[in-house]
């Protein structure tokens, strides 16, 4: 099948196919932009989606500290990478698609104007052999009928007996031109015509089929890059598809670890003051110094001093203090938190101590370090003067001890609140096993105001109150700047180290400081710091979750 042979005589439609095809692609290719256009806005928009919702780092709230929270920020993390990959999808399309079939759209447009003009210009050579020898087909035809009539007037003068000799003679002499003439006429048209045949099967057998050949393979190869580009379109969400499954297999993950128990004992944790519950108040009897008749139905209350009432335990008289349900009182936040409730200053505590522990052993291993790097210089002068390190390894000593100092003194009040926190939960239980009456237990205000020191200093907690989120909250998780796949096992014994299983991947939320450490945080919302030397790390181009 060839366009040469079967469509010899269709110049013209081919033209039209051809252009007909370069439409098609040129349409084809505004399709490639618009889709490509919508994918990039899809991942834009889902970026900003995603940072509309990512906690700030700024924000004061408890949020992050609940499961469902971290998996909701883990999901915000996937649908982060899910919108990268959109990114990729777009980038391949733009670069394998769109931009392959723009060249070739130009390419083939100046093929095909080329291969155009080498037909028309055989054309034209065949149609002016035509011409020529149609002209002299008609010099010939025009010399016969001149010939035919001198003959005539030759023959009608020799047969004419009042003719003269010098007329007879003269038309003879006419009739051998135009003879002659007609002669030469009938030679020049055989070689026109003969010349005329051998271009026009040249052209019909020979020069149109190579241009039509032409046309042919270059609508084919037209036809073969759609093909590709179609194949080309579709490799490019297939490519994507692994880390799109990894991200929606991340996010059926992330719903998994919401545990409603965890997040319940979260609020226990959040919200409990440690104060004990309010005791009965006692009956106040005012009829003591009233001299009633005993009679019938007439109560008699004994006189009894237990039954005297409390000042502690009087509403009225409390100024202020029994704020278990009420405004907590406002006042400039203390270094031991003994403005907060006893759970509260205790979580507070335990904090503030293992943040110093862990800045502790970074000051010691750095202080380890210049110590081995000051042996260095020692042994080997050249390498550098011993005692430029003196002045950084007498800060670092200054700082463990001002770090040693911190955390006894904090330690000492975490144990002067786990001790009273005890103490009173001993003595809730004993009341409640033995059955007390409202006199024999204490109120909330004396529990806490055993001596005169603390009375003004340790305050219980009212009841879930909004005011509270504004000084009790810790610090949100940071979000993801990358990710890392560990390469070898860590067993995280240390505190604040993290363990992790060989190939197990991580979110990267803060970078190596140059001591060693990268911190890390886990699927399910666990953080700590694992050794750089032990994972292989992958960073975004832009921080993700920003």
């Amino acid at each position: 099948m060839s366009w040469g042979t079967e469509l010899w005589d269709q110049f013209d439609n081919l033209e039209k196919h051809t252009q007909w095809g370069i439409d098609f692609l040129d349409k084809y290719a505004k399709f490639v932009k618009e889709r490509l256009e919508i994918e990039q806005n899809y991942a834009k928009q889902l970026r900003n989606l995603v940072k509309k919702f990512c906690p700030k780092r700024s924000a004061k709230d408890e949020e992050p500290r609940f499961t469902s929270c971290l998996s909701f920020y883990n999901i915000l993390n996937e649908l982060n990478d899910y919108a990268g990959q959109r990114e990729v999808v777009a980038e391949e399309i733009g670069h394998r698609v769109y931009a392959e079939i723009m060249r070739y759209s130009n390419d083939i447009k100046g093929e095909r104007k080329s291969h155009l003009h080498e037909g028309r210009k055989a054309q034209q050579y065949l149609d002016m052999c035509l011409k020529q020898m149609d002209n002299s087909k008609r010099k010939f035809e025009r010399e016969c009928r001149e010939a035919e009539k001198a003959q005539q007037s030759y023959e009608r003068l020799d047969n004419d007996t009042n003719a003269t000799k010098s007329d007879v003679e003269k038309a003879k002499q006419q009739l051998h031109l135009r003879t002659h003439m007609a002669d030469e006429s009938k030679n020049e048209y055989a070689a026109q015509l003969q010349n005329y045949n051998a271009e026009q099967h040249k052209h019909f057998y020979i020069v149109i089929p190579q241009v039509y050949k032409h046309l042919q393979e270059m609508d084919e190869r037209r036809t073969i890059k759609l093909s590709e580009c179609y194949k080309g379109f579709a490799d490019a969400e297939r490519k994507v598809i692994p880390i799109i499954s990894k991200c929606l297999e991340g996010m059926v993950q992330a719903a998994k670890s919401v545990d409603e128990r965890r997040d319940s004992q979260i609020v226990v944790d959040c919200f409990k003051s440690g104060f004990e519950p309010p005791g009965d108040f006692p009956f106040e009897d005012y009829s003591q110094h009233i001299y009633r008749t005993v009679s019938d139905g007439t109560i008699s209350t004994p006189k009894q001093e237990s039954l005297k009432p409390d000042p502690r335990m009087t509403v009225g008289k409390a100024k202020g203090k029994l704020w278990l349900f009420g405004k907590k009182p406002k006042g400039p936040a203390l270094e031991d938190f003994s403005h907060l409730p006893p759970e509260q200053r205790r979580k507070r505590l335990q904090q503030r101590i293992d943040e110093l522990s862990r800045e502790l052993q970074k000051e010691m291993d750095q202080k380890d370090a210049l110590n081995k790097m000051k042996d260095v210089y020692e042994k080997n002068p050249q390498m550098g003067d011993p005692g430029s390190l003196h002045p950084k390894i007498a800060e670092t000593t200054s700082n463990i001890e001002r770090l040693r100092m911190e955390i006894h003194k904090n330690e000492g009040w975490l144990s002067e609140v786990e001790g009273k926190v005890s103490q009173r939960s001993e003595r809730r239980h004993s009341a409640e096993a033995n059955h007390l009456v409202a006199q024999g237990r204490e109120s909330p205000e004396g529990s806490y105001t055993e001596d005169a020191n603390q009375e003004g200093r340790v305050q219980p907690q009212h009841h879930a109150h909004p005011e509270f989120d504004d000084e009790f909250d810790d610090d949100e998780p940071l979000p993801a700047i990358g990710h890392c796949k560990s390469l070898y096992p860590f067993d995280g014994n240390n505190e604040g180290t993290l363990a992790m299983k060989e190939g197990e991947v991580l979110y990267i939320i803060e970078e190596d400081k140059g001591d060693g450490w990268t911190r890390a945080r886990k699927q399910n919302g666990e953080e700590g710091y694992v050794p750089t030397s032990y994972i292989e790390i992958t960073l975004e181009k832009n921080s993700k979750g920003s």
